[in-house]
Parts: structure tokens; C-alpha cells; sequence
């Protein structure tokens, strides 16, 4: 049996209060901060993140607004497409997207899409072009309708490699 007392138990640490001015600061900035949040949430936009919406999140779209798909595709001397989007040329499609006004103001970059196709796949076909093509499937109600069109915005037709 111990006949020594339990300890003391430990002293709060004093309270450490703020001076005004410095609570003044910490106010004014959050106050700023929810106001460009409040703005942002009523003007804003995706490039304005954190202080916009994201829309992708924030807003719902049009059931019936057609869905706009982006794709490259390689042609071959015969006609046939080869795709060359995600794995095949190690490249994912939003980072492909976030590019296509640099790759429409200079086509021939396509040809670096070509080209790491062809140093993957040794034994495919050549490719003669390079296309950017957008499909607009149809929707009613959310619903496709099995209606669609393709439309290329850019074509880059590559030189032949034995010339």
C-alpha cells in the first residue's frame, strides 16, 4: 500500500487573449474571404476555383442538349481509323482537351500524337493523317436517339517517311 498523495493535477495554461487590433485584422480578412466567395458563387467561373463554382458540380445540363464528344483518330493509306486517344499514345483525354486551341492554331503538332503511336505499336500500319474529331450525339430527355454527326476540326496529314 502507497501512502504518497496523487499529484497535483497540472495548471491550465492562462488564457491568451487577442488585442483588438488584431482581432480587427482577423474580422477584416474573413470577411474579405466570404465576400469573394459570395461573388464568385454568383459571378464566377471555373478559372476563378476556389472562389467560383465548379460547374461540372454546380449546375445541371440541358436533357436535351446534344453531348459533344472530343476524339483523334490516325488514318491509314486504306481509310481505316486507328484511335489515338488515352493509352495509345499515353496521353488522357481531358489533358488532350485542355490543349485543343494550341493544337488548332498549330495542326502540326498532331504529328507528336503520330509519332508516339508509331514508337508503341511498331508492327501497326502507318498512318498518313491525323484528324481532331468532335461527335455530337442528339439527346431527347437525356435519352440518346441514335442520331449523330462528326465534324473534323483539325486535320494534319503527315509526310511520307520514304520520301
Amino acid at each position: 500500500m502507497s501512502l504518497h498523495s496523487s499529484p497535483a493535477p497540472a495548471a491550465e495554461p492562462p488564457v491568451l487573449r487577442l488585442p483588438p487590433a488584431a482581432r480587427r485584422r482577423r474580422l477584416a480578412a474573413t470577411v474579405v474571404v466570404l465576400a469573394l466567395l459570395f461573388a464568385g458563387t454568383l459571378f464566377g467561373d471555373d478559372d476563378e476555383f476556389p472562389f467560383g463554382p465548379f460547374r461540372m458540380y454546380s449546375t445541371r445540363a440541358d436533357p436535351d442538349a446534344p453531348v459533344v464528344s472530343t476524339r483523334t483518330v490516325g488514318l491509314t493509306a486504306t481509310g481505316e481509323e486507328v484511335r489515338l486517344s488515352g493509352g495509345q499514345v499515353g496521353l488522357r483525354r481531358a489533358e488532350f482537351e485542355g490543349q485543343l486551341d494550341r493544337i488548332q492554331e498549330d495542326p502540326e503538332l498532331l504529328g507528336l500524337l503520330a509519332e508516339a503511336f508509331a514508337d508503341a505499336h511498331p508492327s501497326a500500319p502507318d498512318l498518313v493523317a491525323v484528324q481532331v474529331v468532335q461527335r455530337r450525339i442528339e439527346l431527347v430527355d437525356g435519352r440518346q436517339t441514335g442520331t449523330w454527326t462528326d465534324r473534323v476540326l483539325v486535320e494534319h496529314e503527315l509526310e511520307d517517311e520514304g520520301a
